[in-house]
């Protein structure tokens, strides 16, 4: 994946912190361009060899096979949705690169609704946390609807074990929510994270 400069969202992250009488609250957006870079190439070829399992063999039963295949993304023994695995799996590299994202479950993400109902999740609870300026003032969706046209977007939320989860790390975390807002024709994707800490 490959980072993605862009003014605005600098803008936007340089604002994206407060603080409430119970935690400090940090977001972060960033935009990636869905194009492979070296470490991409050695993730793609695990999760195609992962995915690839040829049943003439005989070696797993029908119904295991098809527990392993069926994803929020599709059934990853097709090409579509093992690539859109993919991509989500280089994003969490690229935003975190001191984390290997190599082993994390297709189970661990979820597909939402539509980015509707994300964005009114999103709004609820920054409103509900003190924060409604970087909606209002900042106008933090059209932003992301320049970069990525948020109605041709697919939505996932990663919802991390919390040994895989890469911000269970840090001293005083408290929670997070992570959403991957993606636009296959576009080629890009906008990782958007809200992170709660003590």
């Amino acid at each position: 994946m490959k980072f993605l400069e862009v003014d605005s969202l600098d803008v936007l992250n340089t604002v994206f912190r407060w603080e409430t009488v119970e935690a400090i609250l940090t977001g972060r957006i960033e935009a990636y361009s869905c194009k492979s870079a070296g470490s991409d190439k050695k993730l793609f070829k695990q999760i195609e060899n992962k995915y690839s399992v040829d049943l003439s063999g005989g070696s797993i039963s029908p119904d295991d096979y098809l527990h392993t295949i069926v994803s929020p993304f599709g059934r990853l023994d097709e090409s579509t949705p093992r690539k859109t695995f993919f991509y989500l799996l280089a994003t969490l590299n690229a935003a975190f690169p001191e984390h290997d994202f190599g082993d994390v479950r297709p189970d661990q993400f979820s597909k939402q609704p539509s980015p509707e109902m994300v964005i009114n999740s999103v709004n609820t609870t920054l409103f509900n946390l003190g924060n409604d300026e970087i909606v209002n003032k900042y106008r933090m969706w059209d932003t992301l609807d320049e970069i990525v046209d948020l109605s041709e977007c697919d939505v996932y939320s990663y919802n991390p074990d919390i040994e895989d989860d890469p911000m269970n790390d840090e001293e005083g975390y408290l929670w997070s929510i992570n959403y991957f807002f993606f636009n296959r024709k576009l080629k890009r994707m906008v990782f958007f994270s809200i992170k709660s800490e003590r």
